[in-house]
């Protein structure tokens, strides 16, 4: 075979097969490529856009070499099938705004439902029915899904992190702190570094949960520490402050010992293996 009889025929970048192999193959040149992947098998090349497109028949596909946009066109369409593909492209771009719209509505009716039965926690079931009943409901409807969302935007308010600055920097300088916590006051010798406990996602997990159970713990802690106050109310604030201040000094704590077992660690000497 000559070197010009090999120059005339085509080869497809696809599966390499030539003219002389399938005289019947139909032949296209989908892109501005030129040279041996200028020309491929309709075939081969359907089977390739296939791949790329996963399925999703309205997808783009582009040459790998020349990035050029195939250009795809499809049989018309009847009548019938034209208005079921209409539909189903409306109803495919609807779905998602109707599901957030469905999603968002139930967290709302979520939070209404939650702030109504945490009045009811705090202040009393009787007092708590009294109360939204007397009130407008367009304040209940505003007023109720904010109970949450305050909630958890108080947990994220972190003072225990600005009273445990103060602790390290004035510790040393207050000698009555070493006296009731040995060892709190010396000196570290090095600053360990901390990581941004909300970039943590488990900390979010921890915020929620916190936020959310809050109202049933200051009630628990305030039937418990101040039983004697008769108001629901009161004594459901007290036992939230109780709880809070509680809970904080043992994280002030914790996280302070944390630091210094970070700052006072060793990296040891890599044990030698002795000879055989």
């Amino acid at each position: 075979m000559s070197s010009f009889s090999l120059l005339i025929y085509r080869s497809c970048w696809v599966c390499f097969a030539t003219d002389e192999d399938d005289r019947t193959a139909e032949w296209v040149r989908p892109c501005r490529c030129r040279g041996s992947t200028k020309w491929v098998h309709q075939a081969c090349l359907q089977r390739w856009v296939d791949e790329k497109q996963r399925g999703n028949s309205t997808a783009r596909v582009a040459c790998p070499q020349c990035n050029a946009e195939y250009l795809i066109v499809f049989p018309k369409l009847g009548p019938v099938v034209y208005v079921l593909d209409l539909a189903d492209r409306l109803i495919s771009k609807a779905c998602p705004f109707a599901a957030a719209g469905i999603m968002v509505g139930s967290i709302y009716w979520t939070a209404v439902t939650y702030g109504a039965v945490t009045v009811m926690q705090v202040v009393g079931h009787k007092e708590g029915l009294d109360v939204m009943e007397r009130a407008d409901p367009l304040f209940l409807l505003i007023g109720l899904p904010t109970i949450p969302v305050m909630l958890i935007l108080g947990k994220m308010i972190r003072w225990e992190d600005y009273v445990l600055r103060l602790w390290r920097k004035y510790s040393n300088k207050l000698q009555i702190l070493n006296s009731i916590f040995p060892g709190i006051g010396c000196p570290v010798p090095r600053i360990p570094a901390e990581a941004n406990p909300l970039a943590d996602h488990v900390s979010a997990t921890r915020i929620l949960c916190g936020a959310l159970v809050f109202p049933t713990i200051a009630t628990i802690v305030g039937k418990l520490m101040f039983s004697s106050v008769n108001s629901n109310l009161q004594r459901t604030i007290l036992g939230g402050i109780a709880f809070v201040a509680i809970k904080g000094a043992f994280k002030v704590y914790f996280k302070q010992q944390q630091y210094l077992r970070q700052a006072h660690r060793k990296i040891l000497n890599y044990p030698e293996q002795e000879e055989a």
